[in-house]
C-alpha cells in the first residue's frame, strides 16, 4: 500500500529519477541530438554544394597559398565538393525522416567530409577548419544519439 502525502496524493509515482529512457518520443535526448545533426549536415552541405559551384564556375575564385602535397585543379575539387555536398544534403533530410541507413551515411560522410576539407586546407584554411569541427561534432552527435532498441 502507498503512502499518502498531506494533499491526498500518492509519494511514490512514476519512475526513479535517472531511469527514464532517453528518447521517448517527447523532443528530449536522442530525438535532439539527431535533429541537430540533420539540421547540420543540411547546411554542410549545402554550404559545399556553393564552394563546389564557386570553384567550378571561377578558377580564380580561390588562392592557393603555397605548393601542397594534394594538389588537383581546382575544377577537380569543385566537383567533389558539389557531389558530396548533395549526397550530404539528401542523408540530412533521410535523417529527419527518421532512417537508420541515413544515419550511418551521415556518419560515413562526415568522415569523407572531414579528409576532403583537410585536403582543401591550402585553398581555404578557416573554413576548412571550421568545417571540420562541425563534420566531428556531427559524427559525435549521431553516434551518441543512436540507441539499440529491441523489439519484444
Amino acid at each position: 500500500m502507498a503512502q499518502t502525502t498531506p494533499t491526498g496524493g500518492n509519494w511514490n509515482t512514476g519512475p526513479a529519477p535517472g531511469t527514464t529512457p532517453a528518447s521517448g518520443g517527447d523532443g528530449t535526448g536522442a530525438e535532439v541530438g539527431t535533429f541537430f545533426a540533420a539540421v547540420l549536415l543540411v547546411v554542410t552541405g549545402c554550404l559545399a554544394i556553393f564552394q563546389g559551384i564557386a570553384a567550378i564556375a571561377e578558377d580564380d575564385v580561390y588562392a592557393r597559398l603555397g605548393s601542397y602535397v594534394f594538389e588537383f585543379d581546382l575544377t577537380a575539387w569543385g566537383w567533389i565538393h558539389l557531389i558530396l555536398g548533395i549526397v550530404v544534403v539528401l542523408t540530412g533530410v533521410g535523417l529527419f525522416m527518421g532512417s537508420n541507413v541515413a544515419r550511418g551515411a551521415g556518419i560515413a560522410l562526415a568522415g569523407l567530409s572531414i579528409l576532403a576539407n583537410f585536403l582543401w586546407l591550402p585553398y581555404q584554411p578557416w573554413w576548412s577548419i571550421i568545417i571540420i569541427a562541425i563534420d566531428v561534432f556531427i559524427i559525435w552527435a549521431l553516434c551518441s544519439s543512436w540507441t539499440h532498441r529491441t523489439t519484444v
